[in-house]
């Protein structure tokens, strides 16, 4: 049995933000596991994201890091879904302005291609799936974040897309400030958000493979 003390997971990711928010998560269920991203281990081939799904897209992610690494791998795929664009973008969110990736170009891209479309036409999900790959098999989750997406970006946390989106539980209609994801605290994010649903149910899987 190995020592949860020592215990590591690899994170098939480069962004630190979100490497943070699973090691936090994945904690509540092992204490003092570590989280290693792509950064943190040696450098190897990574997979093109040319899946038409964001469960295909995690799944290929998470078996080239545990092939990579020899640790049990987890991986997602997410992106914001906006009823006025037909679930755009989609699982192209991250380079919905085209290469090279930027947050900024794609928000200011996507409050243009917004700009006449109504209040009550601005609905949008974030998707988010979670795979899990490890040399006894395999597991994928979802999670879903409903809201809207506002016409102006506010707040300083989170990432992507979280500066224009107010999720269904931070909007009160009539009610001003509604809080984007960007304005909310870590913790809070955490309870909400389709990443933080998905990791939270993926987490105690992990922590009972970490344990064996």
């Amino acid at each position: 049995m190995s020592d949860p003390a020592t215990s590591r997971v690899f994170l098939a990711s480069r962004n630190r933000k979100k490497i943070e928010e699973m090691a936090r998560l994945l904690r509540e269920h092992a204490p003092g596991i570590e989280v290693l991203g792509i950064d943190d281990v040696t450098a190897y081939d990574e997979p093109v994201e040319d899946q038409s799904t964001f469960e295909g897209n995690a799944l290929l992610k998470a078996r080239a890091g545990l092939e990579a690494t020899g640790l049990p791998s987890v991986a997602d795929d997410s992106g914001l879904c906006v009823d006025a664009l037909n679930g755009m973008p989609g699982v192209l969110s991250a380079r919905w302005s085209g290469p090279p990736k930027s947050d900024s170009r794609n928000n200011e891209l996507l409050l243009a291609q917004l700009e006449d479309v109504p209040d009550e036409r601005r609905g949008a999900h974030f998707a988010c799936a979670v795979a899990f790959c490890h040399p006894g098999g395999e597991d994928v989750v979802h999670g879903l974040m409903r809201g809207h997406v506002i016409r102006e970006q506010r707040g300083s946390g989170g990432f992507g897309y979280d500066v224009l989106f107010v999720a269904d539980e931070h909007s009160t209609p009539g009610t001003e400030p509604e809080l984007t994801s960007a304005e909310l605290s870590a913790e809070e994010k955490d309870r909400i958000s389709h990443r933080g649903r998905a990791l939270r149910e993926i987490a105690p899987r992990v922590a009972a493979v970490l344990r064996t």
